[in-house]
């Protein structure tokens, strides 16, 4: 039995040590390490110590000592980002100037400092964004525990990292970011997509955000909502094609859950969308969308069932 079972594994090493066509065909060209996931969430982690350095840190009132702290945090960052942004560049499709290690390396360092000067913004955004959580319920006792407990607050660090890497061309490395929220929250936030300041999802599970959504100021979603595609665009080679095909929510929109809103199309300002709404067109500015109202009848001893 035993030999059986040594003989089992050494031919299985042997056959899936092989490197397949396919295996190849979906691998970098450049043999280079490849991104580490781990790593990436270090990158998170780090800003998130940045960004909010009382929650993720020993808290510090001497301003002095905070900055010491935030910049030893920055100092790890930048390293991390030069040497994951490196890795992710070998799936860059048009970087045929960066073909040397060394080119490969300056680059990711060009990209890693333009990133560390978005903080600020960065930052900005994320606390409008917790303040309209806030804002929106009632059952959030202090900031606090919006910034410790909510789920929208994780899932928007993690998009708002993901979405300026994104912005500066950096492969892979902000779809690795974004669905680390993804399978931590259930909310699917592609990096792609644009989100103003003052966003909030109450919940937030199941919620879809496809890469061309065009997302505007003080905009509430609950829970189950999809901003999806309602079809495709080939070209003649049957290619599929990456043109805006999801919605622009104008500002102060609200969306309740489980709507499902498909397609270029756009939702105007201060509109609010009722829960389990299937719509693929236009709404203009100040529009209620509501379903039918359900309809009540009595039956006797079962007749009419």
């Amino acid at each position: 039995m035993e030999k059986h079972t040594n003989e089992t594994l050494l031919r299985n090493v042997s056959m899936l040590s092989r490197l397949t066509e396919q295996e190849v065909s979906m691998m970098p060209a450049v043999e280079a390490p490849l991104p580490t996931v781990e790593q990436v969430k270090q990158i998170v982690a780090l800003v998130k110590n940045i960004i909010f350095p009382d929650y993720f840190n020993k808290r510090q009132s001497d301003e002095s000592i905070r900055s010491y702290y935030i910049g030893v945090h920055m100092e790890q960052l930048l390293q991390l980002l030069i040497k994951q942004i490196a890795h992710g560049l070998q799936f860059c499709e048009n970087c045929d100037n960066i073909k040397t290690k060394q080119a490969v390396y300056q680059e990711a360092e060009r990209l890693a400092v333009e990133f560390i000067d978005a903080l600020p913004e960065i930052k900005r955004l994320l606390y409008t964004d917790v303040q309209a959580m806030f804002d929106n319920d009632p059952a959030a006792p202090n900031y606090g525990e919006v910034i410790f407990c909510y789920p929208v607050v994780n899932t928007m660090t993690h998009y708002r990292i993901a979405h300026k890497l994104h912005q500066l061309q950096v492969p892979v490395i902000p779809r690795i970011i974004t669905e680390q929220a993804h399978s931590k929250t259930g909310i699917d936030i592609h990096p792609g997509a644009s989100i103003g300041e003052y966003f909030a999802i109450d919940h937030g599970t199941g919620v879809v955000i496809g890469e061309t959504c065009i997302i505007g100021n003080h905009v509430t979603l609950y829970q189950g909502v999809t901003l999806g595609a309602k079809s495709f665009k080939y070209d003649e080679q049957g290619n599929m094609l990456n043109v805006p095909r999801h919605p622009i929510i104008e500002d102060y929109v609200t969306v309740y859950s489980n709507a499902s809103i498909l397609g270029r199309i756009t939702i105007g300002h201060h509109s609010t969308i009722g829960g389990n709404i299937w719509l693929t067109h236009d709404v203009p500015p100040y529009s209620r969308i509501l379903q039918s109202k359900a309809v009540d009848a009595s039956f006797t001893g079962g007749l009419g069932i």
